[in-house]
């Protein structure tokens, strides 16, 4: 089955207003139209409106780095999927390994967050990634299975289609260092393996699953002709409009 890949730029806590609005309006430029390929851009909370506006009228997503599991109330500091539709927000990242690790998101977290989008009609881009004590004790498989099965608890098959599953090993995140094309067509092999054991092999084979960790012009080509990598979650590479072009440009 085809997947149509998807290349996701997450911005994290870079850029003020103007230069959302500008790296935005040169993606736009240089990308806006591309039709064989879905594109999509993470700025901060503070860019989400503007950035939406600058996008409107081309084929370029726009995704919130994070959501409540709540639609509203005394959250202080959280925003709702409500409040992301409002904007015009069509994505949304749920359990980046930075959410995990800096600010203790854990896996239940993440499903009421994953429900909590779906729910709203929000495409969750989901994370799931081993850590490099993880790998170097042999538990990268068993760490992802607990991960994909807790996420996904009472996720429907439906459900689960409106998704995008994102994998990204914690040591190779901003680091330079990146998983070999070998390496990761093989954990994304065996995640689809999982999803079609826990739903269907017509549903599992409907999910895009994305690479991230140090993404980058160099290695995009490689990791693309992958037939389990489905598009890629680019950081600091996705801040620099030429770097990110080549990216969704991929061969």
């Amino acid at each position: 089955m085809s997947r149509r890949p998807l290349i996701a730029g997450n911005w994290k806590m870079h850029l003020t207003l103007s230069k959302a609005i500008e790296l935005a309006q040169t993606v736009v430029t240089t990308c806006g139209k591309c039709t064989d390929r879905d594109i999509m851009i993470a700025p901060p909370f503070t860019s989400l409106a503007a950035v939406v506006a600058t996008v409107r009228g081309s084929s370029i997503h726009v995704a919130a780095q994070n959501v409540s599991w709540e639609k509203e109330g005394a959250f202080t500091g959280e925003i709702s999927p409500i409040m992301l539709n409002d904007l015009g927000v069509s994505m949304a990242i749920i359990g980046h390994s930075e959410r995990r690790q800096l600010f203790g998101e854990d896996n239940d977290m993440i499903n009421r967050k994953l429900h909590a989008a779906l729910g709203a009609g929000i495409t969750p881009i989901f994370c799931i990634g081993e850590t490099l004590d993880d790998r170097e004790a042999g538990g990268t498989l068993s760490v992802l299975e607990t991960q994909l099965r807790k996420g996904l608890e009472h996720v429907t098959p439906k459900q689960l289609t409106g998704a995008v599953l994102a994998y990204e090993p914690v040591w190779a995140i901003g680091t330079g260092k990146t998983a070999s094309k070998e390496q990761a067509q093989e954990i994304h092999g065996f995640l689809r393996g999982l999803l079609t054991g826990m739903y269907e092999k017509n549903i599992a084979e409907t999910v895009r699953i994305l690479y991230g960790g140090s993404v980058k012009p160099e290695n995009i080509d490689d990791l693309m002709a992958q037939p389990d990598i489905d598009g890629a979650l680019v950081g600091g590479a996705a801040l620099n409009a030429e770097s990110f072009e080549r990216i969704i440009r991929f061969r």
